[in-house]
C-alpha cells in the first residue's frame, strides 16, 4: 500500500492512499492535534465529498478499532511463515516489579532476543512501544520470539 505524505504549511500533514476499489482516503493531521478523516469524490480525486473532524479521543478510538485486529492478523500471518516463532500475551500484575516502571528497564530484547510488539491497556493498543513507555498494572504485553525467549520474558516480567 502506497501512502502519500504532503506537508500543509501552517496546517500540518496530509496522508493519502487509494483503496483497491479505487476510493481515495486521507488523514489531515493538524498542528493543533485535531485529525480530519477525508473521503474523496470517486469521480474527482481532488474534491473531498466527506470530511469527519476527530478529536484526540476519537482518533485514538478509530486507531484502536482498525489497528488491534491488524496487529493480530499480521502476527498470525508471521507465525504461519516463520516456523518456531511464537507470541505470548503477558499480564503486568498490579504491584509486581514492573508495575510503574519504564519498559526499557526490563531490557527484554537485549536479555532474551524477544520483542515487545504491543501493550494493551484498558482496551487501547499501544503498538511498538518505546523504551520510555511505562508499564501499569493490568497491562497486557504482547511478546514475539522463540518459545525459549518469550518464556524468558515472562520470567523477567513476573520475577524481575
Amino acid at each position: 500500500m502506497e501512502v502519500e505524505q504532503t506537508a500543509l504549511p501552517g496546517i500540518g500533514l496530509r496522508h493519502e492512499f487509494t483503496t483497491r476499489s479505487g476510493r481515495r482516503i486521507g488523514i489531515v493531521s493538524h498542528r493543533t492535534g485535531r485529525r480530519d478523516l477525508v473521503i474523496y469524490d470517486p469521480t474527482d480525486p481532488d474534491r473531498a465529498c466527506e470530511t469527519v473532524k476527530l478529536n484526540d479521543e476519537e482518533a485514538d478510538a478509530l486507531c484502536e478499532l482498525l489497528g488491534a485486529p491488524r496487529i493480530v492478523q499480521r502476527l498470525n500471518a508471521l507465525h504461519r511463515e516463520v516456523e518456531g516463532l511464537v507470541s505470548l500475551q503477558l499480564p503486568i500484575l498490579p504491584g509486581t516489579s514492573y508495575d510503574g516502571r519504564p519498559m526499557g528497564e526490563a531490557r527484554v530484547r537485549t536479555r532474551t532476543g524477544a520483542s515487545i510488539v504491543a501493550v494493551v491497556r484498558a482496551g487501547q493498543v499501544f503498538a511498538s512501544p518505546g523504551p520510555d513507555f511505562v508499564f501499569a498494572g493490568d497491562d497486557v504485553v504482547v511478546v514475539v520470539g522463540s518459545p525459549e525467549s518469550t518464556a524468558a520474558v515472562a520470567d523477567i516480567l513476573t520475577n524481575g
